[in-house]
């Protein structure tokens, strides 16, 4: 775990970025990099995507962390949600309730801070720290993942290490945590996202096109 080189990167972004924020689903990964960023800027905006089909225990949990550290929390929804869509397909339910919303609000912004990792897929197994991202519009943002070459172990150590609660959830089994109509207990131990969508893909469409 280098936090050093971590919190170097997201210092020199914030430095010259005019209109940062960051995304999170409340996962450990995001967390940890929430908390980094507050350390230089507390009110950074934290996009949340409000799905209308996320568990119970992951709303509770985002209020008490928003309420706890004060966050800038900005959620997105759907213009005209569709609750159930997933039974029909996973691919449009993604598209109207994260990858619509989530791209139509990052029109407002020049950078994007993930908490994505290369060990959580091999979808994302060459991700950068810094990679250009360019929206349907034509506009160009920057994308920085300062977690890139985390391990899961480097991320607990760090919430260990920071006295961050983390999602409940993960005392269950969970570890890979999105929407509950499309999350299950792991179907792989070495694969974090084989309890995603039934393992019909491995990602939504927000950060890489559907990987099935």
């Amino acid at each position: 775990m280098d936090t050093k080189t971590a919190t170097d990167l997201i210092a020199e972004t914030l430095a010259d970025a005019k209109a940062p924020c960051m995304t999170s689903s409340f996962q450990a990964e995001d967390v940890v990099v929430v908390h980094m960023l507050r350390e230089i800027m507390p009110d950074v905006p934290v996009l949340f995507l409000d799905t209308f089909h996320h568990f119970a225990q992951t709303l509770t949990y985002r209020d008490e962390l928003t309420e706890r550290w004060k966050l800038n929390l900005v959620n997105l929804r759907a213009a005209e949600p569709s609750v159930g869509l997933w039974k029909t397909s996973t691919d449009d339910c993604c598209a109207r309730h994260k990858v619509g919303p989530l791209f139509s609000a990052l029109e407002g912004y020049d950078t994007w801070f993930t908490g994505l990792r290369r060990q959580q897929s091999a979808s994302r197994a060459n991700l950068q720290h810094v990679e250009p991202f360019a929206m349907k519009s034509g506009k160009m943002l920057r994308k920085v993942s300062p977690l890139a070459e985390w391990t899961t172990k480097d991320v607990w150590q760090y919430a260990k290490a920071h006295d961050i609660p983390l999602l409940p959830l993960y005392e269950l089994g969970y570890v890979s945590i999105g929407c509950e109509p499309c999350t299950s207990l792991p179907d792989d131990p070495t694969n974090p996202r084989s309890g995603r969508w039934q393992g019909q893909k491995l990602e939504c469409g927000i950060h890489i096109e559907p990987v099935k």
